[in-house]
């Protein structure tokens, strides 16, 4: 009995699974009559090469093609000796035990010679073409480049480095890709529905996942399971030939995370543990999913392109337990494991360093330190972090968790005195809140003068930004906490923030100066000056000092006064004069 992969070996283009690109030009070229004398066909394993190169030979040689196809009828003479590998004028070599130039002339060069007895080509096809000898692909060289008109070379390999770069200029290049797991599944479930095979489609998904991109490892790997299941294929019958794949306790790891549940995280760890799973390869999966759900976070075409392929129903339940991650936790979770991982060796306790990354990861929203990391990985605030820094009260606790409460009937926002709070009172108080937030990180206060504060509801203040990358530094877990704090220092209300971009934002028209707020007027020395305090030093209001020849509390339009004035609106200065 043939195995599958030679059972169902693609007999024209149409059955080629993949390499559409390859397969497009060369139906051109067939159609168009405007054949290459020699292709080089260079790619990863069983990805249909020597497949494709055999389809080829059948097109150019077919007897009832008509004028303007490209598919071969796989029923006429020339195409049934092809198939059958009987064909005088279709000459396979395999390289690998013709490495010598005595060869190259025997086999090739004095039989590109002598025309074809039946068929209108003379087709060499030259498996592992790299494992010929410097001198073969020399003599090889003259004929490669100016064959005879009715020859043609197509060269098979693996290892195209190996290949000299004459042999490689005198060919049509097509480089070969490995097969999508969407791709092997339609063949699977294709020669399953042939066989009369009963088969769930997720085993198919996890063959094609082992089979890493090789169509003919995938229907091996079929086929040892239809020799164990027969013709009804149970999953405990499948995981006999199929080695463990934990995709699925990761995409559901990764969900109780993103839920903070870290009992239930920590149990399924334990469990896999119990079950013998390798902690380390568990661990490295676990961050190829993290980093395919990073690359959907910017753009859902990067991890279609570069992210691991999971398969149609791994895929959704990836989408559904990563939908309430954001990216910079999801980055977050990426860094805990890789630490984890690198820890794996070392830990006396194997799972204690994923343990620890998942009660780290559950938390990490809850309790913010005074020197928690911002997402780019920098302190947040360089100076010793003053009494007010160092946690929330009970009542802020209570105010800042209002959002949990979300499933019961929502009411109008008050302050503690009472009084309803409207987008006008936000505004009102803004440059409080600009101001207050500087004191925990000077740069977020820069960021939240871009943006538009917009409708309130129920507890949620509605922030627009222009840019992206602005929402995304505040969506950062520290960064929302330290302006959640602040609006319930500001508004005693239990205000939280939900932040949008709008490109149409005009920019310029939002940023406001940092005012200081009312505060008592420091005391006036002898001099008539105010105590100053910061980067400006003093400012004297005698205009004999002042090199802008302008007198002290009067600021010209540009040059030093402009300057003075950006910077008393920076640090919260004022000129008294």
């Amino acid at each position: 009995m043939a195995t599958l992969y030679r059972k169902y070996r693609p007999q024209n283009f149409k059955e080629v699974v993949g390499q559409n690109h390859i397969k497009l030009t060369l139906e051109h070229e067939i159609e168009s009559g405007k054949l290459a004398h020699a292709y080089l066909f260079c790619g990863p394993r069983a990805v249909g090469k020597t497949t494709l190169a055999r389809v080829l030979a059948k097109a150019v040689n077919c007897l009832d093609r008509k004028e303007g196809e490209h598919e071969p009828c796989d029923k006429c003479l020339n195409c049934e000796e092809i198939k059958a590998g009987r064909s005088l004028d279709t000459i396979e070599i395999d390289a690998a035990s013709h490495t010598g130039v005595d060869n190259v002339r025997e086999n090739i060069i004095a039989q590109a010679r002598v025309a074809p007895s039946r068929l209108k080509y003379k087709v060499f096809i030259i498996d592992e073409a790299h494992m010929l000898s410097i001198s073969a692909f020399n003599a090889l060289l003259k004929v490669l480049e100016e064959p005879p008109e009715y020859v043609i070379f197509i060269l098979c390999t693996t290892e195209t480095h190996k290949v000299p770069t004459t042999i490689i200029s005198r060919c049509q290049r097509f480089d070969f890709r490995r097969i999508s797991v969407s791709d092997v599944v339609k063949k699977l479930s294709y020669i399953a529905k042939t066989e009369k095979i009963n088969i769930d489609k997720s085993i198919l998904e996890a063959v094609a996942r082992q089979s890493e991109g090789h169509m003919r490892d995938a229907e091996s790997l079929l086929g040892q399971i239809i020799s164990v299941g027969g013709k009804e294929i149970t999953r405990e019958e499948a995981d006999l030939v199929i080695p463990r794949s934990d995709l699925g306790e990761i995409i559901s790891l990764i969900g109780l995370l993103a839920k903070k549940d870290a009992s239930s995280a920590l149990g399924l760890v334990n469990n896999l543990i119990d079950q013998g799973v390798d902690l380390k390869t568990f661990v490295n999966d676990l961050i190829e999913i993290l980093r395919k759900i990073m690359f959907a976070k910017i753009n859902p075409a990067l991890a279609e392109r570069l992210g691991m392929e999971l398969g149609e129903s791994l895929e959704i339940k990836m989408n559904e337990a990563s939908r309430d991650l954001t990216l910079s936790r999801t980055v977050l979770f990426i860094e805990q494991f890789i630490k984890a991982g690198s820890e794996l060796k070392a830990s006396f306790v194997i799972q204690l360093p994923v343990e620890l990354a998942v009660i780290r990861l559950c938390s990490a929203a809850t309790s913010q330190p005074p020197s928690a990391v911002n997402s780019l990985g920098t302190n947040i605030g360089n100076n010793p972090a003053p009494a007010a820094r160092t946690g929330f009260t009970a009542n802020q606790k209570h105010a800042v968790g209002a959002d949990a409460q979300a499933d019961q009937p929502a009411a109008p926002l008050t302050n503690l005195s009472g009084k309803t709070i409207s987008k006008d009172d936000v505004l009102a108080k803004w440059n409080e809140v600009l101001i207050k937030v500087k004191k925990y990180n000077h740069s977020l206060s820069f960021i939240l003068r871009a943006c538009e504060p917009r409708q309130i509801d129920n507890t949620k203040l509605c922030l627009a930004f222009k840019y992206k990358f602005h929402k995304d530094r505040v969506d950062d877990t520290n960064i929302r906490a330290i302006i959640e704090k602040v609006l319930v220092e500001v508004y005693s209300a239990p205000l939280t923030i939900e932040a949008v971009v709008d490109e149409n934002l005009e920019v310029g028209n939002n940023e406001r100066p940092l005012e200081q707020p009312p505060i008592e007027q420091p005391p006036l020395d002898k001099g008539g000056r105010g105590d100053l305090k910061g980067d400006l030093g003093d400012v004297k209001e005698d205009d004999k000092n002042n090199n802008s020849g302008v007198p002290a509390g009067s600021a010209p339009e540009g040059g030093q006064g402009s300057m003075i004035n950006s910077l008393l609106d920076t640090f919260g200065g004022k000129v008294v004069g």
